[in-house]
């Protein structure tokens, strides 16, 4: 489980702190542009680009999802996604919590998102990140390119950590998260069920 859905309820939108304390901040792909500005637009990297997510990409990012959902415990859900409730999931997502999408040659390969950690006030300044990659584009760097790209908005946004919750098993989730600088703070044992297994989740946390 790379994360979680939006949130419901109201938006949480933690205080701007310029400039970001973190000495482990991810540097942008290109240093010539402003942050707000360069993220507005595709961000190369090599044949990967990151950019802001479109009703329009409402199927390609259900079918990546629904394959998890369906076939792997990456996420806990267990009832496909429809392409209603995805088109409704990108339109309820804003500002820090926007979706993006990875695309190569204008195909979607992959989307990530940064959500609420908690609802309660006091958590407003932790955000909790999602990362999904297409199967077929896997070991593409589509993944870091993601997660460089969410990290980046947090710490411009204010942020002081992200969190993620990752199904433990997950060996390529928890590299790609602690590759980023995301240390392991804790397993959560057996708290999920699928596939009539009991799971287990590795709690991650990047301090910005």
């Amino acid at each position: 489980m790379h994360g979680r859905a939006a949130t419901k309820g109201r938006s949480v939108q933690p205080p701007r702190r310029q400039p970001p304390r973190s000495s482990r901040r991810v540097a942008l792909l290109s240093t010539d542009v402003p942050p707000s500005s360069k993220r507005s637009d595709d961000i190369a990297d090599g044949t990967v680009s990151v950019r802001l997510a479109a009703l329009d990409d409402a199927p390609a990012i259900a079918a990546i999802y629904n394959v998890e959902v369906e076939n792997h415990t990456s996420t806990f859900d267990l009832v496909p996604r429809t392409l209603d409730e995805q088109q409704r999931w990108i339109s309820a997502r804003s500002g820090a919590f926007s979706a993006v999408v990875a695309t190569i040659d204008g195909q979607v390969v992959g989307f990530a998102s940064l959500s609420p950690y908690k609802e309660r006030p006091a958590y407003r300044t932790t955000g909790e990140n999602s990362v999904y990659v297409s199967r077929q584009h896997s070991r593409r760097g589509i993944g870091r390119a993601l997660m460089e790209h969410v990290i980046g908005i947090a710490a411009d946004s204010g942020f002081h950590s992200i969190v993620a919750r990752v199904e433990a098993s997950s060996a390529g989730s928890r590299r790609l998260h602690e590759s980023n600088g995301f240390e392991l703070v804790g397993i959560e044992r057996e708290v999920g069920r699928k596939f009539n297994r009991w799971l287990d989740v590795a709690v991650l946390q990047l301090m910005l």
